[in-house]
């Protein structure tokens, strides 16, 4: 019996020691391009990486993803109107590639910002308009906020809804990630301002609100089931969870981040957050660490 439980141990071991090597593989193929940026800047910029905050100069303004507003509001308004005039469907792809992503790392612990953006006064859209109009807006409303998404190098997890909850991997570099999470929360508010509401009142439809929320942590990727191919797979952790709760604790159109969010950003981006100051009867979660009431900004500018 030792020898058997002894050679079952051996054979665990050596799968866990397998999967953690092919989940650090992935991680370092997803943010390798990220990595070639950063250091063709080292080389050809010397002068620019002589103290740690020229660094992150070169991290964030240099490697950020660079996403043009205007002909993506302008995209978003083609799609939006189509839907509603002609009935176009959007193509289901950013959720598959997530999937495709997520099951590569089964079991694995992944830094990443989590995003959460929920629709404000989808009640009231529902009582207001037909069955297919609200259901036209709802899906109109999650795709486009998935494309943003996409388009700043994140993953969209699922749509809970009229939620939407994507995610950045932070592993390799981390401080692009946050500066990509809140770049996309910003141009999500401008689809929305500019490129939805515009076509919505077009038709008298009510305007559409948003309330955006997240954090930075590690998440394991569980698989519900033993199929590898089609079980259920979800991000699990606490980051997960406190953008939840930061998300709804926020005005409409406000975007509010967690305090490791915050210590991520470049200094000139940090200049555009304010730290919220409430009561623990608004906001009852404690930094584990220092026990105090975890900080949470909200972007001012």
């Amino acid at each position: 019996m030792p020898n058997m439980r002894s050679r079952f141990s051996s054979r665990v071991n050596t799968k866990l020691t397998e999967n953690q090597e092919n989940s650090k593989n992935i991680l370092k193929n997803e943010n390798s391009d990220d990595r070639e940026k950063y250091n063709s800047d080292l080389k050809t910029k010397p002068s620019e990486h002589k103290s740690s905050d020229n660094v992150d100069m070169v991290l964030n303004g240099k490697s950020a993803k660079v996403v043009d507003s205007e002909t993506m509001i302008k995209e978003t308004q083609k799609r939006v109107w189509s839907s509603l005039k002609q009935g176009y469907e959007y193509e289901e792809t950013t959720i598959n590639e997530s999937d495709k992503f997520l099951r590569n790392l089964i079991s694995s612990r992944i830094n990443m910002i989590v995003i959460y953006v929920d629709l404000v006064g989808s009640t009231e859209i529902t009582l207001s308009l037909p069955e297919e109009k609200v259901a036209i807006i709802i899906r109109s409303f999650a795709q486009e906020m998935s494309t943003v998404i996409k388009r700043h190098g994140g993953y969209v997890l699922k749509f809970v809804g009229d939620a939407v909850i994507g995610y950045f991997v932070a592993e390799a570099l981390p401080l692009i990630s946050a500066d990509n999470a809140v770049n996309c929360a910003k141009a999500m508010l401008d689809v929305i301002e500019k490129g939805i509401n515009p076509i919505l009142n077009q038709y008298d439809y009510p305007e559409l609100k948003v309330k955006i929320g997240m954090d930075f942590g590690k998440n394991i990727i569980v698989r519900y089931g033993s199929d590898r191919k089609n079980s259920h797979v979800d991000i699990l952790g606490p980051s997960m969870n406190l953008a939840a709760k930061i998300q709804q604790t926020a005005y409409p159109n406000q975007i509010l981040i967690g305090e490791d969010v915050y210590k991520k950003l470049h200094p000139n981006t940090q200049k555009q957050f304010d730290q919220v100051v409430w009561t623990q009867t608004h906001w009852k979660y404690h930094d584990r660490e220092t026990g105090k009431l975890y900080p949470v900004y909200a972007y001012v500018e």
